[in-house]
């Protein structure tokens, strides 16, 4: 039986989880839910995770939640690329990333997304320049992070976990300029590392589908 991925369409931490499956070559059933018709609160997907979040995985009638459990779920299931260093410091640094990347960058994208595309007023310049002042902060650390063509020298969960987050940085900017921040505004090796990224062969299929639209 194939594995159920629930996603949310911009969702970061679906994306992470989406990325992983695509670079295991895990057999799947997307289902993906829409935020603003409610589907996370539906029943039937409360029945999968009570706390109405996505992303989510059901496989064999095991329900397994939060992104980064799930993962590390797919690492235990799926060994087969894995995604994360063979040595214990290695994983360790791997894992730090992740959590950093899933709190701090993430914390620079939501003030971003609530200046801009969640503001009901105009935000004051000054707000923008702080927002991305930190933004750029958190940016410069990942840049001292990359030390090879991945955040620790092979692909990991450490790329898949942060790349989503710089990427949501650029939408921002993408929707509206001069607010977010650009790629040409990246540090040179971020750049970089996001377009490696990018030329990965499954990358497309997980764009965000309402990204099109």
């Amino acid at each position: 039986m194939a594995l159920t991925f629930y996603a949310g369409s911009g969702s970061p931490y679906a994306w992470k989880v989406w990325l992983a499956l695509e670079h295991k070559g895990i057999p799947y059933d997307l289902k993906m839910l829409s935020f603003d018709k409610g589907d996370t609160q539906n029943p039937a997907f409360l029945a999968v995770n009570p706390r109405g979040k996505v992303p989510a995985i059901v496989e064999d009638g095991i329900a397994v939640c939060e992104s980064s459990v799930i993962v590390e779920y797919l690492e235990d299931r799926f060994p087969q690329k894995s995604l994360l260093p063979k040595d214990a410091a290695g994983r360790a640094t791997a894992r730090r990333i992740s959590v950093e990347s899933d709190h701090y960058l993430a914390e620079t994208v939501e003030q971003l997304f609530k200046l801009t595309l969640y503001a009901m007023t105009p935000p004051a310049a000054s707000e923008i320049a702080e927002a991305q002042k930190h933004a750029q902060s958190e940016l410069a650390k990942l840049e001292k992070a990359l030390v090879g063509d991945y955040l620790v020298g092979d692909l990991s969960i450490a790329d898949f976990t942060a790349y989503p987050h710089v990427r949501l940085m650029q939408r921002v900017d993408d929707r509206v300029p001069g607010k977010g921040i650009a790629r040409d505004r990246l540090p040179p090796k971020v750049a970089a590392w996001a377009r490696r990224i990018e030329a990965l062969p499954y990358y497309g299929k997980t764009i965000p589908p309402h990204w099109s639209s």
